[in-house]
Formats: structure tokens, C-alpha cells, sequence
């Protein structure tokens, strides 16, 4: 090992920080991912090590151990709460709530209270899996594999991988609609303001953990005063909205709309200890649980029924902006009285959907790590490249379908991660009972010693019948979800289905699993790892 360790060790002259190439270049060896500098990938990372000086975080999934750990000051605790401000205080949560009365045609009250006890509800687990990042040092998706297996884990991977790509997608779009609004007549093309989005995002993905909170640190506050000013020049406008209806109807636009507000919430447990990871070890986990919970409700809260609340103005001219120019020109439209200021502050506005594109694109490339060691050895920061290149393209091509993209994505979204979020506080609670003791958390890459995944399989087949039973889609409709309110739109039950089928499954199965498992599988915490619970 010495002979690699020179190899890497001449990125260190000159660099102003301690580098933790070596290290990571070591740990990748060690399981047989060869980064010598040769072949394609010994090109990447050459080039990483070239990076490395200038303070770009070259860290992929390995594990960061707790002497490793660099957030470590009263501060940095702050950033679990800053984090969700930031990547919630954006124009896409905003858009959101326009969802209600223009898609759902619920009246404001129903979709403010939609809005308030969903978001509530879906944000649970995300703070929850924001406490495992400081407890284990492992990213979510990596975490998953204690559930799911080394090989069963691609699966969830795959579809968060979707998920990523998806939202910085839709996100663009709507950063690029309110960026057009800006100028007279729309005459910023839509592409060029997508790129300029795209190229803010990946600088700050780029550079890694420590600038992605610094970026989210403090963006929020410009950004939530803006949406203040915007309710101030509106609010005499605004109606209580259309009459949602009674009974079964009212029921299943309730339902409908509750999945897509579950779809945006619950969108970040599949991120959420990445954001946490270089936590103290006994940090207090009440803390990072309230702080999170915080971050995330009190943004996608407000700033939905806002939202929804815009979608009511009575004046034609803003519903006609809203029809041509989509959000971006409802919210040109009611920043219009504030002359040139407010369309300074329009620019502010489309440049927030940076703060919710951060941490999709970097936890992207983290994710994109966990399909396997060939995987693990392509640098995080090209993937942060590729995963850029293909949203904007991608954008750039789905800008006229925005309203459907978004409300098939968010339904989506939430059947897949009830799904994932039930099975791993099952194994958390039921199998490893709830101790942290009882994971080994340098077993994350050792196929052998991480449970076969065959019961989280069966469980997510489950759980897929169950939503394929209860969705109502524009594009289809369940037996079940047909039969709440009007058989010609339905109700939503997809992601209660899928989280009910797959709680009741995947505690049987994984009792049958275990049977036939090697102990090896379910090793407890090594001696050098003494966490205590």
C-alpha cells in the first residue's frame, strides 16, 4: 500500500486544506476498485487530484468515520434546518400549490388544509433518516442496502436516480418560465434560461458537502421576503376559490392532491442523511430530528398556500399571464406593481430553483455510486457533469409539459418512497431493534454480509400492486382509486396502499429471510465502532 500511497500523495503540495485523497483512494482499493492512472477512469482521477487543491470534495460513498467528521460546531447543527429552508424556499414549492385549484379544483381552504396536515405527515421520515446519516456515516442510499440488500438496493437506486433527474427537470422548467417573465413579451428563450440555471447549480454540486450548506446557509432569506412582497401586492386579490364540492367528490380531489404534496415532502428521505453525514456521532438526534422537521414544514407550508392562494386573484390580466407564461408569469404578474424592483426580485425568484437543484444533483452522483463498485470508482464530480447534461437537455425538450410532468412525478414519487421509507424503519425497528449497535456500518460494500434482499423484493412488489390498485393518474386509474368520487377521475390511494402492502409483507418475509441467512449477515457493531445507543 505504500507504493499507491505515493502515487496520490503530490496533490497534497501546495493545498490549503488537508486532503482526503489518499484516504478515499486507499479505502477504494482495499475493495478492489483500482484507480490507478490508467485507462479511463485513472484519467478521471488524475483529474480529480488536480481539483482536490483547489477544495473540491473528492469523497464519494465511503464511509466517513467519526474522527473524519468536520461539522462539528453549534453552527454547523443549524444546517440541518437551514439545508431544507434553502431547498424548499424556491419557486417549485410555490408551484405546487397552484396544483390544488387549477388541477384538483379544490377552493383555497381545502387546499391550504391538504396542504398543512400532508406535509406534516410526509416529512416524518425524513427527518427521521436525517438522524442515520450522523449515526452510521453513510449516505441514505447506501443505508438502504442494511434493508435491502447489496443487489435489491439497485432497484431503489434506480428510481431515486429518476427522481434526481426528474425534479431538477421539472425544476428548470419553472426557473426558466419565471426567468422569460422578466423580459417584455418573454423574449429570454426558454433554453438559455435553463442553461444559466443548470450552470449555478453545478458549480456549488461540484465543490461538495461543505459548499452545499454554505450555499443553503443562507439563500432562504432573500428569497422568503421576496414571496412576502409578492403576497403584500396580491393579497387584496385573492378569493377563497371555486367551490370544491361535497362528499366522495370532494373526498378524491383531497386525496389526489394530498399524493402530490406527499410526493414533493416525502421526495427527500431518499437524500436526507446525506446532509447529515459529517455530524458528530452523538450528536443529539432529538435536535437534528426537530431542526429538519422544521426546515422542511415551515417553507412547503407557507409557500404552497401561497401558491394556491395566487391561483384565486381575480384580476384577469395575472390569470391571463398565468395561462401564457405559466407560474413564472403569475408571479411576474403580481412582483408588475413594484416597476423595475420587482422585476430585480423576479430574477431572485427564478435563481432560487438553485437552492432545490443542489441537492438533487449532488446526491445524484452519490446515488449513482451505490450501483456497484465499477460505479464507485467513477469520480463524484463527473457524475455531478452527467446528470447535468442530461436534465437540461431533457428540460429543454418537456418545457411545453410542465402542469402533467409535474403532477405524474410527484404521484410517482410518492408510491415508490412509501415504499422504501416502511421497509427501512421496519429492518430499523423491528429486526435491529432500533439499536445502532446492531449495524456494522463498514460492512456497506461486502455483498456477504448485508441481508440477501430477497424479502425486500417481494415487499416491493407489493407494495407496487398496492399503488397500481390505488392511483389515479391522468394516465390511469386503479380498481380501487376508481372507486373514490367521479369513476372518471378517481381518487388517489396509490402511496397508502403501497405503504399498508408492504408493512404487512415485509415483516413476514424478512422473518422467513433471516432463517435461512447467514448470522454473518446481521453483524453487530465492530469493537473500533462503540457507539452507544
Amino acid at each position: 500500500m505504500a507504493s499507491k500511497e505515493k502515487d496520490y500523495s503530490d496533490s497534497e503540495k501546495g493545498s490549503h486544506t488537508p486532503s482526503v485523497i489518499v484516504k478515499e483512494a486507499e479505502i477504494l482499493e482495499t475493495q478492489g476498485i483500482s484507480v490507478h492512472r490508467t485507462g479511463f477512469i485513472g484519467k478521471l482521477w488524475a483529474a480529480v487530484l488536480y481539483v482536490d487543491r483547489f477544495g473540491v470534495e473528492v469523497r464519494g460513498i465511503e464511509r466517513i468515520r467519526p474522527e473524519d467528521r468536520t461539522a462539528t460546531s453549534t453552527w454547523d447543527l443549524w444546517d440541518a434546518m437551514t439545508m431544507w429552508l434553502a431547498a424548499n424556499t424556491t419557486v417549485s414549492t410555490f408551484s405546487l400549490g397552484t396544483l390544488g385549484p387549477t388541477v384538483f379544483e379544490l377552493g383555497l381552504k381545502e387546499s391550504c388544509l391538504t396542504i398543512l396536515f400532508f406535509n406534516l405527515l410526509s416529512t416524518l421520515p425524513v427527518a427521521y433518516f436525517a438522524v442515520w446519516g450522523p449515526r452510521l456515516g453513510l449516505r441514505q442510499m447506501t443505508i438502504s442496502r442494511f434493508s435491502f440488500g447489496y443487489y435489491t438496493a439497485w432497484v431503489p437506486v434506480i428510481l431515486n436516480i429518476i427522481a434526481c433527474v426528474g425534479w431538477s427537470t421539472i425544476n428548470s422548467i419553472v426557473g426558466g418560465q419565471t426567468l422569460r417573465a422578466v423580459s417584455t413579451h418573454n423574449k429570454i428563450p426558454e433554453a438559455v434560461a435553463i442553461l444559466i440555471i443548470a450552470a449555478m447549480t453545478m458549480v456549488c454540486a461540484l465543490f461538495g458537502y461543505r459548499y452545499v450548506h454554505l450555499y443553503e446557509r443562507y439563500t432562504w432569506i432573500p428569497t422568503a421576503i421576496i414571496f412576502l412582497i409578492s403576497l403584500g401586492l396580491s393579497a387584496k386579490y385573492m378569493t377563497s376559490g371555486s367551490f370544491a364540492g361535497t362528499g366522495p367528490v370532494e373526498a378524491a380531489s383531497v386525496l389526489s392532491f394530498g399524493a402530490s404534496v406527499v410526493g414533493f415532502g416525502l421526495g427527500w428521505a431518499s437524500l436526507a442523511a446525506d446532509y447529515t453525514v459529517n455530524f458528530p456521532e452523538d450528536v443529539s438526534a432529538w435536535k437534528v430530528f426537530t431542526l429538519t422537521y422544521a426546515g422542511l414544514n415551515i417553507p412547503c407550508i407557507l409557500i404552497e398556500c401561497l401558491g394556491a392562494a395566487m391561483t384565486t386573484v381575480t384580476r384577469e390580466d395575472w390569470q391571463q399571464e398565468f395561462t401564457d407564461g405559466g407560474v413564472g408569469g403569475l408571479l411576474g404578474a403580481s412582483l408588475s406593481r413594484a416597476g423595475g424592483f420587482g422585476k430585480f426580485l423576479l430574477v431572485l425568484l427564478a435563481l432560487s430553483i438553485v437552492g432545490n437543484n443542489i441537492p438533487n444533483m449532488y446526491s445524484f452522483a452519490l446515488t449513482f455510486q451505490v450501483l456497484g463498485k465499477y460505479a464507485q470508482a467513477i469520480p463524484r464530480m463527473f457524475l455531478v457533469i452527467l446528470g447535468t447534461i442530461v436534465y437540461v437537455i431533457l428540460a429543454i425538450v418537456g418545457a411545453s409539459h410542465f402542469t402533467s410532468w409535474l403532477d405524474t412525478l410527484l404521484v410517482l414519487l410518492s408510491y415508490w418512497l412509501a415504499i422504501f421509507t416502511t421497509i427501512l424503519i421496519e429492518e430499523h425497528l423491528f429486526f435491529r431493534k432500533g439499536q445502532w449497535s446492531n449495524y456494522n456500518p463498514n460492512d456497506y460494500n461486502n455483498p456477504e454480509n448485508l441481508p440477501l434482499g430477497i424479502a425486500a423484493f417481494i415487499a416491493l412488489g407489493c407494495g407496487v400492486a398496492g399503488a397500481v390498485l390505488g392511483m389515479a393518474a391522468l394516465w390511469y386509474i386503479g380498481v380501487l382509486g376508481r372507486k373514490i368520487g367521479l369513476p372518471e377521475f378517481g381518487g388517489d390511494i396509490g402511496f397508502e396502499l403501497s405503504c399498508a402492502f408492504t408493512a404487512v409483507v415485509y415483516p413476514v418475509c424478512r422473518y422467513i429471510e433471516r432463517k435461512y441467512e447467514d448470522p454473518a449477515r446481521m453483524r453487530t457493531r465492530e469493537p473500533d465502532l462503540p457507539l452507544k445507543n
